[in-house]
């Protein structure tokens, strides 16, 4: 089994904070992973972990068996990435699956899944992930994926070397992306809520751990309560800064498709100052 996962080898674009070390944990796994990165920080960093790097995108596209992740930041990288000039596809790659991994809003991801399938031998699914720098590190993320059933499930393995909880959604690859959105939203509202509590618990001096300790062990427990410690270092210019992003289009979603979502739109304004943080200055 070993000999023939390490037969395998899988294209992986965008090595940042947590592409990287997801692409340590397919190596890990016994996949030969080709990476790329357009900063060449990232693939000095990549090459020191053992990582194979590319020359190019079209050269990541020729060296896959047959499936390519892509992790990089949104849409207009994606398609850059895939469709763009000298992107994967120029390679006219034939039995390949790309993997997006990347947060998208729902339909903007169904639009991205029908030119690159426009591409004969080339199908997309989409696979959001949920866990953060710290998920990433650990291969512990949860995975929410959508696309062509028998793609998703050919894939099952890579999934596998990167997370630990794995879901299915559809046959859409925009449904991927509306999981996400539905987990995130939560997210917000959570964070919003602890953030308050721990403000009016300081007005009476109650200490955090032993509220934080009262949370884990109550009914006000959550995932945000049992990760304060790293979720309270959050900045706004980095994983505070993508929240934002999906409260945002969650709610316009919403509004889209007239659903009400009054909590959402409140920790959307909210979310910085319930954190004590500063959005960043454009």
């Amino acid at each position: 089994m070993k000999d023939q996962i390490m037969s395998k080898k899988i294209g992986f674009v965008g090595l940042g904070t947590m592409g990287l070390p997801m692409a340590i944990n397919l190596n890990k796994a016994g996949f030969e992973v080709i990476g790329y990165d357009a900063f060449a920080g990232s693939r000095e960093k990549a090459k020191t972990a053992g990582i194979t790097v590319a020359e190019s995108l079209k050269d990541v596209a020729e060296q896959a068996d047959d499936a390519i992740v892509s992790m990089v930041r949104d849409y207009a990288q994606n398609l850059d990435v895939i469709l763009g000039e000298g992107g994967l596809l120029s390679a006219n790659p034939k039995d390949v699956t790309i993997i997006v991994m990347s947060t998208l809003d729902p339909d903007t991801m169904n639009d991205l899944g029908k030119q690159v399938e426009e591409h004969a031998g080339v199908k997309l699914i989409a696979a959001a992930v949920s866990g953060g720098a710290t998920g990433a590190q650990a291969g512990t993320l949860s995975i929410m994926t959508s696309g062509p059933e028998d793609s998703v499930t050919a894939a099952r393995p890579y999934f596998d070397a990167v997370g630990s909880n794995v879901f299915y959604y559809g046959s859409q690859p925009g449904n991927s992306q509306a999981a996400k959105l539905v987990n995130n939203l939560i997210l917000g509202v959570n964070i919003n809520a602890l953030a308050e509590g721990l403000k009016f618990g300081a007005q009476y001096n109650l200490p955090q751990d032993e509220l934080l300790r009262l949370f884990k062990v109550s009914t006000g427990d959550s995932w945000v309560a049992r990760n304060w410690d790293s979720v309270s270092e959050w900045t706004a210019d980095t994983a505070l800064a993508v929240l934002l992003k999906d409260l945002k289009a969650a709610h316009l979603k919403g509004l889209e498709h007239n659903v009400a979502m009054p909590f959402n739109a409140l920790s959307s304004t909210l979310l910085f100052d319930s954190m004590g943080k500063k959005p960043q200055a454009k």
